[in-house]
């Protein structure tokens, strides 16, 4: 995702205060178009790497596979995404974050259409494997690209709303895929889904503004370990990656093995049903906006708990036999995910100052990770100890994930860390 230093203004540095006073302000066209923009590039992004979720249990009965193996689809393609992204920040130090989208977006876009005609399972998740490298150019470099054009007082809006893509495109690549799966089989809903990525890509190469303060800087893998140390140095930071961890392993391992829990006795619902329950995104895209906002009011840590009660409280009614219950606790999780997400999100660009955005690649590689590593984790407890396994799974991760909301609160200064970073550039960054 990122790898850039000198890319991103220092705006506390008097050097570069006339710069900041260029950035895309909220309200403006230009910040209309960035964020429409944005929105298709997360709205497609999360439509491709997530479509595979709700056809799990038909991959299993299609392929011969378990539950665990299906996952596989979903598991290998994040964590390839997570490992691909500090690279692709590196390509667009070079050549640039709009270029890097755009090309990452349709090589993604013609891999699931690939997808959708393989009848081998080896190949298949090669194929998945494959999506998630190219994939891996909009997530990592769609922050920066905010965190670098954005004025600061738009950018929590912005964040929260290229998030909200993020929901809009989870929920409706699974909605679709699920339905259309039903009705004509996984290929098409595959297919589908990929067809709308593929104009989606055409819009986002339209509206997405070029680049202001984009400063093409060279640099390699050689220059990483020392950023990083920088950057796990502050109190704050390796707590956000955590928090990413966390979020992303429950969010994920949930809505993994929710499918077969109710295509099974005694529930026997049908894919479309189910496909249906991830309307519920819809709450995410609210929530991202929303309590972005409201951590700059009532403080991001505090802010942060909340979002953990909120998916704690979710996982004990998804515990419940009852239909109704489920249907709020997934509710209740997704709310709290999305929130959590973009208040950790943007207090990730916030304290990073200058190096921002090495420390955004950081925070999407733990994220995605979180996906890969609790997600198949999740199927082992399934296979064993079936939906209670589940939940009490995601439960300790949920309580590990309050802990660290509380630790922040205790001993992360708001100020000083994006301060001492700035002053930590490399040379070799100008």
């Amino acid at each position: 995702m990122n790898g850039d230093t000198a890319a991103v203004p220092d705006r506390s540095s008097p050097a570069t205060a006339a710069a900041a006073g260029d950035q895309i302000q909220q309200g403006t066209p230009a910040f209309r178009r960035t964020a429409a923009a944005l929105f298709l590039a997360g709205f497609s992004t999360f439509g491709l790497l997530y479509t595979v979720q709700p056809l799990l249990p038909e991959f299993s009965r299609h392929f011969g596979v378990s539950a665990a193996n299906s996952a596989l689809t979903l598991s290998l393609s994040t964590g390839l995404l997570a490992v691909s992204m500090l690279i692709a920040g590196l390509i667009s130090d070079r050549i640039g974050r709009r270029s890097v989208m755009v090309a990452a977006l349709l090589a993604s876009s013609v891999l699931s259409v690939a997808t959708a005609m393989v009848d081998d399972w080896t190949t298949l998740l090669v194929l998945r494997t494959l999506l998630g490298i190219a994939l891996s150019g909009v997530p990592a470099v769609g922050m920066t690209y905010l965190a670098e054009e954005m004025d600061s007082r738009a950018l929590g809006l912005a964040m929260g709303l290229y998030i909200g893509g993020n929901a809009i495109g989870g929920m409706s690549g699974r909605l679709i895929a699920g339905i259309v799966a039903d009705h004509w089989g996984w290929r098409w809903g595959i297919g589908v889904v990929s067809l709308i990525a593929l104009l989606s890509t055409v819009l986002l190469w339209i509206q997405l503004p070029p680049s202001r303060h984009f400063q093409s800087r060279r640099g390699g893998l050689r220059e990483l370990p020392s950023r990083w140390r920088s950057l796990f140095g502050d109190p704050g930071l390796p707590w956000l990656f955590a928090t990413a961890f966390v979020l992303m392993g429950v969010f994920v391992t949930l809505y993994n093995y929710l499918g077969f829990h109710l295509l099974a006795p005694p529930y026997g619902l049908s894919q479309t049903v189910v496909g249906l329950i991830f309307s519920v995104y819809l709450v995410g895209t609210f929530s991202s906006a929303w309590m972005g906002q409201q951590a700059n009011r009532h403080g991001r840590s505090r802010v942060l708990a909340i979002c953990y009660g909120l998916i704690a409280l979710g996982i004990v009614l998804l515990a419940m036999p009852w239909l109704g219950c489920m249907a709020a606790g997934i509710a209740l999780v997704t709310f709290g995910f999305f929130g959590g997400h973009s208040v950790a999100s943007s207090w990730v660009g916030s304290r990073a100052g200058a190096m921002r955005a090495e420390a955004s690649a950081l925070y999407l590689f733990a994220y995605y990770l979180g996906s890969s590593v609790a997600g198949v984790l999740g199927g082992v407890f399934y296979t064993h100890w079936d939906w209670l396994g589940v939940c009490g799974f995601v439960g300790v991760l949920t309580v590990a994930g309050g802990v660290i909301a509380w630790r922040l609160g205790q001993r992360v200064q708001p100020a000083t860390a994006a301060l001492a970073l700035s002053r930590c550039r490399p040379a070799a960054a100008a």
